[in-house]
């Protein structure tokens, strides 16, 4: 009889044989071109003149500012012209590879670093290191998204597929009057942390220190929590084969994180998603929580300016800021584009310092343009131009998530939250849901390797 995780990995085990063997067969026809802007079709440079179609990969979200960089790039550009098609985040995975199975893909189009691998196993996406490096843009974009990206991409010699345009990067939102009102100093540390966290609760009044995420999108933050401690600054060990997520230091940091859990947390946090907890949050009796530059705005209309400040994550013993990568989000030329060309100077435009500030002044994110990190929007907002500044200054070491492995948004999500909540209730050590999460993350990657050959 074959246990549950037995079966979860077989399971997975045939859906990498069936994602290998769709690559294969895709790479069997991609010889011949046709003309069906297929996944194997080889596409054309073409004159760098005509029509090109763009997807969005956050329509309606985004779609006004995509709207006037698109005007902006005609105005320059009066040769070219691009459909704007605005497809919502939630289908935009799934309607991409349908077109690659079936022809209809656009020439140009949102590629974030967890829809990367998928993509670019299928020989969807077009190499852009040679473009980048005749490009004006060499050099100002920022190394840590560029990283992120090729990393993300699946393969070892670590091929550029998407060029960035922003990062949603973590933010540990605190409340200012409460920390005056009890003498706290800000969180900068981790040390600085747990103290407040513990002096800015009082249960009985219903006012904790923390609000901690136990329901959708918790491992990202509870990995946030054990790297930014431990000071871990890779995912795997010098040989890629064991990941370091149950490393001695990464457990000693999960127990005590977890152990926050109903001492200085409501209870109700070991069902809360971004959402509930960002809106439990902005109630105004709880004194920090870990988000991401996206919430920023809920803030300011439920509590104002004055009340609240969004800093980078707290600084670990060593003094050095770690945490691990949020999906950076970017623009990829696919391969069956017939003008790939005009494609480009479309992502060279939108990722110049002027068009990549007024993308990501809408977005709430953090550019990737260097240049447009000093932009005055940002120095305003002041959770982006920390974020930009930690990002860009040195300061902080990102740690690389494997959005490469096929089982990656498996076994981080559907496999591991409700064991994560487990953790919290005291039903699970911190120790055996490490252990057991690293064994599916080992094998996943022993077999991606085996398939990389």
């Amino acid at each position: 009889m074959h246990s549950s995780r037995d079966r979860g990995t077989a399971r997975r085990r045939t859906s990498a044989a069936v994602a290998l063997g769709a690559v294969l067969a895709l790479t069997a026809t991609a010889c011949g071109d046709d003309g069906s802007g297929a996944g194997g079709d080889k596409g054309a440079e073409g004159s760098g003149k005509g029509k090109i179609v763009f997807w969005d990969n956050n329509g309606g979200i985004r779609t006004a500012v995509w709207k006037e960089i698109i005007a902006d790039f005609e105005k320059a550009n009066p040769d070219i012209d691009v459909e704007y098609v605005g497809i919502a985040a939630t289908e935009y995975q799934s309607k991409v590879d349908t077109a690659i199975q079936g022809g209809g893909l656009p020439d140009v189009g949102g590629v974030t670093a967890s829809m990367l691998a998928g993509f670019s196993a299928q020989g969807a996406l077009e190499p852009l290191d040679d473009r980048l490096d005749k490009s004006a843009l060499n050099g100002k974009l920022n190394k840590d998204m560029v990283e992120s990206l090729k990393a993300a991409g699946g393969g070892d010699d670590g091929t550029l597929y998407s060029v960035p345009t922003s990062a949603n990067n973590g933010v540990l939102y605190y409340r200012t009057d409460l920390f005056e009102k009890a003498g706290l100093d800000e969180p900068t540390t981790w040390d600085k942390f747990y103290a407040a966290a513990e002096k800015l609760t009082d249960a009985g009044k219903n006012e904790f220190g923390y609000t901690i995420r136990g329901g959708s999108g918790s491992i990202a933050q509870a990995f946030d929590a054990m790297y930014g401690q431990s000071g871990i600054t890779s995912f795997w060990d010098a040989d890629k084969k064991k990941t370091t997520v149950n490393d001695p230091k990464n457990v000693a940091a999960l127990e005590k994180y977890a152990a926050l859990y109903k001492k200085v947390t409501p209870a109700a946090d070991v069902n809360n998603d971004f959402a509930k907890m960002v809106a439990q949050w902005d109630t105004g009796t709880i004194g920090m929580v870990n988000h991401n530059l996206g919430s920023y705005q809920d803030h300011v209309k439920a509590l104002g300016v004055d009340k609240f400040r969004g800093i980078p994550q707290p600084v670990g013993a060593g003094g050095k800021r770690v945490q691990v990568s949020n999906p950076v989000d970017g623009l990829g030329v696919f391969k069956s584009s017939k003008n790939k060309e005009a494609a480009w100077k479309f992502i060279e435009f939108a990722t110049s310092k002027e068009q990549n500030s007024k993308f990501n002044e809408s977005a709430g994110q953090v550019p990737s343009n260097t240049e447009a990190a000093n932009d005055t929007w940002i120095q305003k907002a002041e959770p982006t131009k920390l974020a930009a500044q930690a990002l860009n200054d040195g300061s902080t070491t990102i740690v690389q998530l494997p959005y490469y492995l096929p089982d990656w948004n498996t076994v981080s999500k559907s496999e591991s939250e409700p064991a994560f909540q487990k953790v919290l209730l005291g039903d699970m050590s911190p120790k055996d849901f490490l252990d057991g999460l690293a064994k599916k993350l080992n094998e996943a990657q022993a077999e991606w390797s085996e398939q990389m050959g």
